[in-house]
């Protein structure tokens, strides 16, 4: 299913984040009304979710969860693409067995990607303008799960994805006649460069808990920095972090938690972060739509106390 512009030249994705989708409780019931009606408001081009689509361990048929979970966008006919999270494939079911149940699916984007390299659903849409050509790129990545030991905590994208990335990216570029064509890159845990991006630049939203990135930094960023086309990161994972930076040329963003299982900061409304790429521009504009029925986009400013102010 080929991704263009509005006639208006405009491209709008939702990003729906860490669902944590069980057996239908009620509060899976409240996450997919807030859902239907964040469709109904912002009317997307295309819906986008970073990771935790399900709660497996709590799923007594995690391919049926997962299924249940993308159900609001099948029934509106809304086209989307997914990742996974660290949750996804921690019960009894793999990676494999989830992106089976997603294949197939009318309005579903998500590729398996190359199985030579690590995670599944590694993979690379484009959004098409007048002239045929790419104006804009979007890349999905599997940031995985947990790491082994002796480096533990969580995992970090291998040396092999990012490899993959170069390669698209590049390849984009040279059927571009040589100009990196701009890019959006959606996962699911943050990267070291989070923490970063708080530290030392001013920031807009809220960071009310630890950026749980990986311990291992395996240079995911500086391929990006390098290749010159990413304009902005998506993630989840932190259900109480919402918070967006510049770094180096690169806005990283969380999305809002859209899901009512699992852990949840008190006054701090579920939502999504809707996302508009204009064709023939390199930027993007994002705010928050919130369940309370907030539409937030002018996020507060959080500036870094007794720091260098060029660093890094």
């Amino acid at each position: 299913m080929p991704l263009f512009y509005r006639e208006d030249g405009t491209f709008k994705i939702v990003q729906f984040t860490d669902l944590h989708w069980g057996e239908g409780n009620e509060n899976d019931r409240r996450t997919r009304l807030l859902m239907e009606r964040v469709l109904v408001e912002e009317r997307p081009d295309l819906v986008v979710l970073t990771g935790d689509l399900i709660e497996s361990g709590t799923c007594s048929v995690p391919v049926r969860s997962i299924r249940d979970a993308v159900a609001p966008m099948e029934e509106s006919a809304t086209p989307w693409a997914a990742v996974f999270g660290n949750h996804d494939a921690e019960g009894n079911v793999t990676r494999e067995e989830l992106m089976e149940a997603l294949r197939g699916l009318r309005h579903g984007l998500t590729e398996r990607g190359p199985a030579s390299i690590a995670g599944v659903g590694n993979y690379v849409l484009r959004l098409h303008g007048r002239d045929g050509k790419p104006g804009h790129a979007l890349f999905f990545l599997d940031s995985g799960d947990y790491a082994e030991p002796p480096i533990g905590g969580y995992a970090a994208v291998a040396r092999d994805q990012i490899d993959w990335f170069a390669r698209e990216s590049e390849a984009l570029k040279e059927a571009n006649g040589n100009t990196p064509v701009p890019a959006l890159a959606f996962f699911h845990i943050p990267l070291p460069e989070y923490n970063d991006v708080w530290d030392f630049r001013e920031c807009r939203g809220s960071k009310h808990e630890e950026i749980c990135c990986p311990a291992l930094n395996t240079g995911l960023f500086a391929a990006m920095v390098q290749q010159g086309n990413v304009v902005g990161t998506f993630v989840g994972h932190d259900h109480a972090n919402d918070f967006m930076g510049e770094l180096m040329g690169i806005t990283l963003c969380y999305g809002r938690k859209t899901g009512y299982n699992n852990y949840a900061m008190e006054g701090f409304p579920n939502g999504a972060r809707v996302i508009l790429l204009e064709e023939g521009a390199r930027g993007f504009r994002t705010w928050l739509r919130l369940d309370n029925g907030e539409v937030v986009t002018e996020q507060p400013a959080h500036r870094p106390e007794g720091r260098p102010a060029k660093r890094p």
